[in-house]
């Protein structure tokens, strides 16, 4: 009499929405688990505020003998964008900002490839990005204008504009890596963060010096000595800003005294060139009144980001385009053109004979 082999089957689980499939056990009751399971998905959802979401997902389970391969997920072509609920308290900045937030990525190349797609950090990275970018080539052409320009022009003019434009360059790139990378996890935020400061620090020392050698052209001792007062605070906000001591919440109001003094300090030369030559000496040779301008769309941009104007108003209506944020940032590159325009009225004045010679 043959003996029969029981037929006894069982359901693997689902696969891609796919209808289970049947396995049979072993001929003798041994259990052969499921065959090694690829699950590939890809998803395409939109949001309450119409925020395309495209996930695809990598999933391995167990090998084919049974034993377990473990499971791994790999991210590919992020674009889910979350709302301000779900966020985790370390992202949370600006409550009146409500969608639009990528969420933590854990990934340079994920926070990268954002480059790619509309986000709420989008403006705050380009209106930065592209300047940076454009700084690199037109120094060079600009410099070499200027060198040819007149025949006095000196090694110190162009190292008085170099400072300026390394300045401008540095701040503006690490601010568009900053906010590139603010998605990535807590630790790189925060050393993201400390190297948006680091550029402001650049920015402000490297607009001071050329202002400063023209305004006291024929002062040498009067440049060197601001020099050395903006070179000084200079380091003091690196040092508050780069090391974790300094970042506590008990350093704060350091840490805003030290970046106000360092705000402030551009008023003393000024104020000083004022006393010596004068308002309309001064508008020609350091082009005062684009300074002012600068130092006026500063102040409008800061004070605008404090008081988070105009979302705090209407909140969710700015968050891809047209926040406080966005708006000093693009504030910010109309100063530093403000400033360079001031510093080429201040070389041609310098160099064009207008100005009197200095006394030896």
């Amino acid at each position: 009499m043959t003996r029969q082999t029981p037929d006894v089957r069982r359901r693997c689980p689902n696969v891609d929405g796919m209808n289970s499939s049947m396995h049979s056990e072993g001929q003798y009751g041994g259990d052969i688990s499921c065959p090694t399971t690829v699950t590939s998905t890809t998803a395409l959802l939109k949001d309450e505020k119409g925020l395309a979401e495209e996930t695809t997902t990598t999933a391995t389970t167990t090998t084919e003998g049974g034993s377990p391969a473990g499971t791994s997920f790999v991210m590919h072509n992020v674009r889910r964008l979350v709302l301000w609920d779900d966020l985790p308290l370390w992202q949370r900045d600006n409550q009146y900002i409500r969608s639009g937030y990528r969420p933590m990525s854990n990934s340079v190349k994920g926070s990268f490839r954002s480059l790619l797609y509309l986000h709420n950090e989008t403006v705050n990275i380009y209106s930065h990005l592209l300047p940076s970018l454009l700084i690199v080539p037109s120094s060079f052409i600009i410099i070499n204008a200027l060198r040819s320009r007149y025949e006095s022009a000196s090694q110190a003019d162009v190292i008085a504009f170099s400072c300026f434009f390394i300045g401008a360059a540095v701040c503006l790139a690490l601010s568009a890596t900053y906010h590139t990378l603010s998605n990535h996890s807590p630790r790189v935020a925060r050393i993201g963060n400390a190297l948006d400061y680091l550029g402001i620090v650049g920015l402000i020392t490297g607009s001071f010096v050329p202002s400063v050698y023209y305004a006291f052209y024929c002062h040498p001792h009067l440049q060197m000595m601001y020099w050395v007062m903006i070179c000084s605070i200079g380091v003091g906000c690196a040092t508050v800003s780069v090391f974790n001591r300094f970042r506590s919440p008990e350093w704060r109001p350091f840490r805003a005294a030290m970046f106000v003094s360092m705000g402030l300090s551009a008023i003393f030369p000024v104020i000083h060139g004022l006393l010596i030559f004068g308002i309309g000496q001064m508008k020609l040779q350091i082009g005062l009144h684009w300074l002012l301008l600068q130092g006026f769309l500063y102040i409008l941009g800061a004070y605008l980001y404090a008081i988070r104007v105009p979302e705090k108003w209407y909140p969710g209506r700015f968050d891809l385009l047209g926040s406080s944020h966005q708006i000093f940032h693009v504030l910010v590159v109309l100063a530093a053109m403000s400033h360079l325009t001031g510093l080429f009225q201040a070389f041609d004045y310098r160099h064009s004979g207008e100005a009197a010679s200095c006394l030896v």
